[in-house]
């Protein structure tokens, strides 16, 4: 029987605040009153903030695969063509779903151990003369590889070639963690969710939509009627809101876009960024003895809120995440797709802290004993010493 806190150290969910628990625990109130709406416009403003956007904010009750399924039915039409690229498992599913609604996807291919390269999306672009293209995808942070991608040079690289494709960009495990800037990056479709940096439960999503993506909804001819921009752009009795709108998690929204901006979001992400940066120098240290290394090669692109670790060939990753479960009590993410048994992911985003962090590194390190991998001795030590230089 486990005793104690759960360490629950996933790549989302996240671990959610007693503050922001505290405010959900609260008596229903009426979504079309008064009270309600003073919530909900604190909320969208408080999400502009975070999408550092001036445009458009839309909400839905889904996760965050709902909320690209609505960025594809909003934009597109059968036969429309896409240029997805490739991260890893996550970027993969978005481009699955288009596949899905009858759109030609086209994947710009990538190693999923490094960044995209902006130089092969520009080459690309500049190869679809007749702008058959409509619009490029990119996953920011791919949660399966913590890989993170370079959305501001591929943004840069869409206008040296000239092409007037959309960009989407789904930021669900980047959003509140690093630094993201909608209107600065010329994106113009986000896709975000509840149950990462912002620290919800699972539930919630959410798009930020340019201008440019709105005047594309006029003439696309996908099927939609729950995720419709039109009908939640429309006036009307639901406030903008598809069905009963789910009030308790605008109540936790409220709490913790609060929180957010109580302890600024540069600090957020400053803060992020130690805590990473602490996990891969334990992991560095795991890898000294021909053991487990970090997923992603880049060092420049290692993500700032999850770490995946590759365990060496002939040992498998879900023993290592069974052994901290069962004997540690912490919880651990799992490998995707072609990594299952091959990596074990560590979380290090949301309501996090230095003990926290190096509790999850200490238990990695007995369970990596306890399986018989091999690994250098040592790590917890490494990032305490990391931590304190940068306290």
């Amino acid at each position: 029987m486990a005793h104690g806190w759960q360490f629950y150290m996933n790549p989302g969910p996240t671990n959610i605040p007693d503050r922001i628990l505290r405010a959900m625990d609260h008596a229903t109130i009426d979504f079309t009153g008064a009270q309600f709406r003073a919530i909900s416009e604190e909320c969208f403003a408080g999400l502009k903030r975070v999408f550092k956007t001036e445009h458009t904010i839309l909400a839905y009750a889904a996760t965050g695969h709902g909320a690209w399924e609505a960025a594809l039915v909003n934009l597109f039409s059968p036969g429309d063509k896409v240029l997805l690229v490739e991260s890893g498992f996550f970027s993969l599913n978005w481009g699955m779903r288009g596949q899905s609604f009858g759109l030609e996807v086209e994947t710009l291919p990538n190693d999923w151990r490094r960044a995209a390269d902006p130089a092969k999306l520009e080459a690309r672009l500049r190869a679809d003369t007749q702008h058959q293209i409509k619009a490029v995808l990119v996953v920011h942070n791919e949660t399966s590889t913590g890989v993170a991608h370079p959305v501001p040079a591929l943004r840069r690289a869409i206008d040296a070639a000239k092409h007037p494709a959309l960009f989407l960009v789904d930021t669900i495990s980047s959003l509140g963690s690093f630094d993201f800037r909608m209107d600065e990056w010329g994106v113009d479709v986000v896709v975000a969710g509840s149950q990462k940096g912002l620290m919800l439960p699972t539930g919630m999503a959410f798009t930020g939509i340019s201008a440019k993506a709105l005047a594309a909804t006029a003439t696309a001819k996908l099927p939609r009627v729950y995720w419709d921009w039109r009908r939640l752009l429309g006036e009307n009795t639901q406030g903008y809101w598809n069905g009963t709108v789910p009030v308790h998690f605008f109540f936790g929204l409220q709490e913790s876009l609060r929180m957010l901006e109580e302890e600024g979001l540069d600090n957020v992400f400053a803060r992020h960024h130690r805590l990473a940066e602490a996990t891969r120098r334990a992991v560095r240290v795991w890898r000294s003895n021909n053991g487990p290394e970090t997923f992603g090669l880049d060092p420049a692109a290692q993500s700032d809120s999850i770490t995946a670790v590759l365990v060496p060939e002939g040992y498998d990753a879900d023993k290592v995440r069974q052994a901290a479960l069962d004997k540690f009590n912490i919880s651990l993410g799992g490998g995707l797709d072609r990594l299952r048994g091959r990596v074990f992911r560590i979380g290090h985003m949301g309501d996090l802290n230095e003990p926290m962090v190096l509790g999850a590194i200490a238990a990695v390190e007995m369970a990596l004993d306890l399986t018989g991998v091999p690994h250098g001795k040592g790590a917890v030590q490494a990032a305490m010493e990391y931590l304190t230089e940068t306290a």
